[in-house]
């Protein structure tokens, strides 16, 4: 592998910024929902993450949820003892998962008082500039009417299992449509590391992000890229939408929930990828370029 540098002692930044964040939007992975064990849903661990939203929302931010679960939930559901492996059998598991992944989340928000709604978007949603507009109304009405909305991409239409890259894509997607200042991608890795920490011990991790070139696409593809949960061009895909739309974002471990409030804290953990509004960003050709293939 060409060996790519960082200067991980300048990359530090003081994120007090954070704690003036309006507009946040949350995604989590499925691997931060269940049990690893058995692969059922925690529901500690949902009812944690509930009551964050909630406590967030009361702060006074407007919050979107982007989770992912879908699937899984309807494999457990339908007594399946192994992964999907055709496109029907994915989308029937997706059917009868995102009734009741929301069914689940409906009940834990309402116990805060806090109304919630459904969104499921896809590729062609955004790509399609009228279908794009309603989207971007539809978010724009929900937040004014204090409602946090919880998006899914809509396996049971995609062509393929998961068209954005398990939702990473999807959740600055959303971020972008929704004028957020601020994506928390939450995965099972604790940032964006120089290699795979998993089987590189000298791996390091970068605590903030300026810019993405292609000097940071060089390192990942070197890297071991499929480590965490959409690999990494995935998340360095998202920052790229991310930033370029104006947003923040923080990669960080979804292991433990509480660290969403340690983020908009202040908190030096995970990985920041600072925004740089660009003018010239255009999501749809983004979008299409980097998923036309599909």
């Amino acid at each position: 592998m060409e060996e790519t540098h960082f200067d991980i002692e300048e990359t530090h930044f003081d994120r007090e910024m954070l704690k003036h964040k309006k507009r946040v939007v949350v995604k989590v992975g499925s691997s931060s929902l269940v049990h690893e064990m058995t692969g059922e849903l925690d529901l500690y661990k949902l009812e944690q993450l509930v009551r964050l939203l909630c406590d967030l929302k009361n702060q006074g931010r407007d919050v979107i949820l982007v989770s992912s679960g879908a699937i899984g939930v309807g494999r457990k559901a339908l007594g399946l003892n192994r992964r999907p492996d055709t496109l029907p059998l994915k989308q029937a598991c997706a059917s009868v998962g995102q009734a009741a992944l929301m069914m689940i989340y409906q009940k834990l928000f309402n116990e805060y008082n806090q109304l919630s709604s459904q969104i499921l978007l896809t590729k062609h949603t955004i790509i399609r500039d009228q279908s794009r507009r309603n989207a971007k109304n539809t978010f724009r009405q929900l937040l004014e009417m204090d409602v946090i909305p919880i998006v899914n991409e809509n396996d049971t239409i995609s062509t393929d299992e998961i068209e954005f890259g398990d939702n990473d894509t999807l959740s600055a997607v959303v971020a972008s449509l929704a004028d957020a200042d601020l994506l928390i991608l939450l995965s099972d890795i604790d940032g964006l590391y120089t290699d795979d920490p998993y089987s590189c011990p000298d791996a390091t991790l970068i605590p903030c992000i300026p810019e993405i070139d292609e000097r940071l696409y060089h390192m990942a593809k070197g890297s071991s890229s499929d480590f965490g949960t959409g690999g990494m061009i995935t998340k360095i895909d998202a920052g790229r939408i991310a930033t370029d739309s104006g947003c923040d974002m923080v990669i960080a471990n979804g292991r433990d929930f509480h660290i969403i409030h340690r983020i908009v804290d202040g908190e030096n953990v995970g990985t920041l990828f600072l925004a740089h509004k660009n003018k010239n960003f255009d999501l749809t050709k983004y979008i299409e370029q980097r998923h036309g293939h599909r």
